[in-house]
């Protein structure tokens, strides 16, 4: 007896799906860290280049930059802001809320085209502690986005301890980093670079007008860490 064959039904010719959790391959990236010598900044450099990432800390002054990339080691090198920004292909903006704006409105040309990720947490501090600000544009990386129309900006490393990053007695960071963004290829590429650093694990979080919540969350776990005399950071359950 004949049979019929069905190609749309032999899965064997097909190509497989794509795994949806499937991460690119970022170990080829220079990542540039505007801000590289501030306590996160410095912090994520360090993670980022002990997982072998080619790793550029920007400040505003290159002297300063030089001088903490080699007492880092690990193959960092240190530039101006300019220059780290040219140089790299993935931008970090670990600098202080307080001039964010005049920084990357600064670096303009030197983003164009580049992938932002901009971790910048706009709080205010009084009496009573930490508390979060909403920037006219909604959050720090909504303020990117609007600064620099030529580059791709995300969200991501808002949580993390710079105590933790910067402790070399630590292998692991048990956490997770919410990755915010508009283009899924671009929070894949920062998905897979936070997940180089051992223990972390970069979580799709939504677009960037949902960043502000994530950036106001620092000013709760601030709090948690007074109470606790600890270096919270977030865990996401069920994915």
């Amino acid at each position: 007896m004949s049979t019929t064959h069905h190609p749309a039904h032999d899965t064997r010719s097909e190509a497989a799906a794509k795994d949806p959790w499937e991460l690119p391959d970022v170990s080829g990236l220079v990542v540039g860290v505007l801000g590289g010598t501030g306590p996160q900044g410095k912090g994520l450099a360090y993670r980022l280049a002990k997982a072998g990432q080619k790793v550029i800390i920007g400040s505003r002054a290159a002297d300063r930059a030089e001088a903490v990339a080699e007492a880092l080691g690990l193959g960092i090198e240190g530039a101006d802001n300019s220059g780290a920004a040219r140089r790299s292909d993935v931008v970090i903006v670990a600098v202080p809320w307080d001039g964010h704006r005049a920084t990357l409105e600064a670096l303009r040309e030197e983003l164009a085209g580049k992938l932002v990720v901009d971790c910048v947490n706009p709080l205010g501090f009084d009496k009573k502690g930490a508390y979060a600000l909403k920037p006219e544009e909604g959050s720090a990386a909504e303020q990117a986005a609007a600064l620099l129309p030529g580059s791709r900006v995300t969200a991501a490393f808002h949580h993390l301890s710079a105590v933790l990053l910067q402790d070399p007695a630590i292998d692991r960071i048990d956490t997770d980093v919410m990755v915010l963004g508009e283009d899924r290829a671009d929070v894949e590429t920062v998905r897979a670079l936070a997940g180089r650093i051992p223990g972390i694990r970069g979580v799709h979080a939504g677009r960037l007008r949902n960043t502000h919540q994530v950036e106001s969350l620092v000013a709760n776990l601030i709090s948690v860490n007074h109470r606790y005399k600890a270096h919270a950071g977030l865990r996401v359950t069920d994915v």
